[in-house]
């Protein structure tokens, strides 16, 4: 084996419906096995290694993400882009390739990264939204739920706003934190009204977002107050405040660099 001097920072972005997630798993689709199986087909050998900046969860999409790919010989970059595109599948593509020094760090080198998470509410929507906009039945008081997305902002501890693994320390920045409604159409299929969470943050913990979310939608629903989100900010409970979402909605929308 030869060492991998060769770096590149690949940019990427797939719909992750129908894939278990980022990480390789046997026996099922996974993104990270998608990659490996292209990029061995392209240079002709499996000697590399790729780095992700983040790993999705099963059904999460990306927007625009971000992985490292080691290499033994230097590559074309723009010919590479092009041979990776022809054989990929039509619900992933590499959007950029661009070398990198070997002090880069496709992990410890980001400033942020934001997620949105679609969704939309009331009658049972078209078929076609399924795998990027989640519905939720009945209504939602979208006002109040901005109201508790802002409260989210800043540093907090996040324990109960997450699936707990084994952590140091659940305390995480978030920089921004809102709901926003969607200005431009997103197909003839998609529902009337379609709003997404946006938030940014230096990291996040394991479904975080998806605890957030689910947080917020019982705020829109009247299950829980405004005081509930901030006393559980607070708290050192270690019970979930509330759900976690479906993963369909979630796109990992952006990965900004130092």
């Amino acid at each position: 084996m030869q060492r991998r001097s060769h770096t590149y920072l690949c940019w990427i972005q797939y719909l992750g419906y129908r894939y278990h997630g980022w990480q390789m798993q046997q026996g099922v689709k996974t993104i990270q096995g998608q990659l490996e199986r292209t990029i061995a087909k392209t240079i002709g050998h499996d000697d590399f290694s790729i780095l992700p900046a983040g790993r999705t969860d099963a059904g999460v999409s990306c927007q625009k993400g971000a992985f490292e790919l080691f290499l033994t010989e230097p590559a074309q970059e723009q010919q590479l882009l092009q041979n990776l595109n022809d054989y990929l599948p039509l619900d992933i593509r590499i959007l950029d390739i661009q070398p990198v020094p070997l002090s880069f760090n496709v992990i410890q080198d980001v400033a942020y990264k934001e997620y949105r998470y679609y969704f939309s509410f009331g009658n049972k929507p078209h078929p076609f939204n399924a795998a990027h906009i989640v519905n939720f039945e009945g209504q939602l008081d979208v006002e109040l739920m901005g109201k508790a997305a802002s409260l989210f902002k800043g540093e907090h501890d996040f324990r109960r706003f997450c699936v707990r693994k084994k952590v140091d320390n659940y305390r995480r920045l978030i920089m921004e934190s809102g709901i926003c409604r969607m200005e431009e159409p997103m197909g003839y299929f998609a529902p009337e009204q379609v709003y997404y969470y946006k938030v940014k943050g230096t990291g996040f913990l394991t479904h975080q977002i998806r605890q957030m979310m689910g947080a917020l939608v019982e705020v829109g629903m009247g299950k829980l107050g405004l005081e509930d989100v901030e006393e559980a900010l607070k708290s050192e409970l270690i019970n979930p405040l509330s759900f976690s979402v479906p993963a369909q909605g979630l796109v990992m929308h952006e990965v900004v660099f130092k």
